[in-house]
């Protein structure tokens, strides 16, 4: 499996680079919670906003710290065969940071002046918003642990969990309800199925060989 290369070396940079990947899907929670409360929870936009993009900034800046270590771990000490697990180790970051980029937008939504907190449908949207909210944790968590039973559960969780998505898009996309109405809620569902689909791609690196890196971000008609 991917993340093998993390295993079993007792190499402190490499325990140090999966230590602020680990940290990166912390702060991203951090970030999700700060967006979708600004969007439904009733919080002030504007009293969150400096807080979300001094966070993001912290996980772009260990994106790159955790890029210019691999690239000196293989250099330096790795072998040959490390190579191609650097290469996948670099997605795995890559995917951490989109996350935080997909919460901002969510963040935009609200700063764009549409507050969801007295929808109709806030129930539903505050029950996918803990579930969300748990799974960056869980994958945390996961990954820090390499809990590989819990990542194929994760899995197949979020897969079916991206179905439900996809019919909620097409019900805004559909409706009758004004643009005003609908507009936030097609996008709030897209990020959030961006946001599960990136989770997913992190769960892979613990449970499939490296030619599948990124098996669950395609469609399931398009998968091979």
């Amino acid at each position: 499996m991917v993340l093998d290369f993390f295993r079993g070396g007792g190499d402190a940079q490499l325990e140090r680079i999966e230590a602020q990947i680990r940290q990166m899907l912390l702060d991203d929670r951090h970030t999700f919670d700060n967006a979708i409360n600004a969007l439904i929870g009733g919080t002030d936009p504007a009293l969150v906003g400096k807080d979300i993009r001094k966070t993001d900034k912290g996980v772009n800046k260990a994106e790159r710290a955790v890029r210019r270590e691999l690239v000196v771990h293989v250099s330096v000490r790795g072998t040959s065969a490390d190579i191609p697990l650097v290469l996948a180790s670099m997605s795995v970051v890559k995917d951490a940071e989109r996350i935080g980029d997909y919460s901002k937008n969510i963040w935009d939504i609200a700063n764009s002046g549409i507050d969801l907190s007295d929808a109709e449908d806030i129930a539903v949207l505050t029950r996918y918003r803990d579930r969300i909210s748990k799974l960056i944790g869980e994958t945390a968590r996961v990954f820090g642990e390499k809990d590989l039973e819990a990542a194929h559960s994760m899995l197949k969780a979020s897969d079916e969990l991206q179905d439900e998505y996809d019919e909620l898009i097409d019900e805004q996309l559909h409706t009758e309800q004004p643009a005003r109405e609908a507009v936030p809620r097609a996008l709030l569902y897209r990020y959030f199925k961006r946001i599960t689909a990136h989770l997913m791609n992190i769960l892979t690196s613990l449970v499939m060989p490296i030619d599948r890196l990124d098996y669950y971000d395609e469609a399931k008609a398009d998968r091979e």
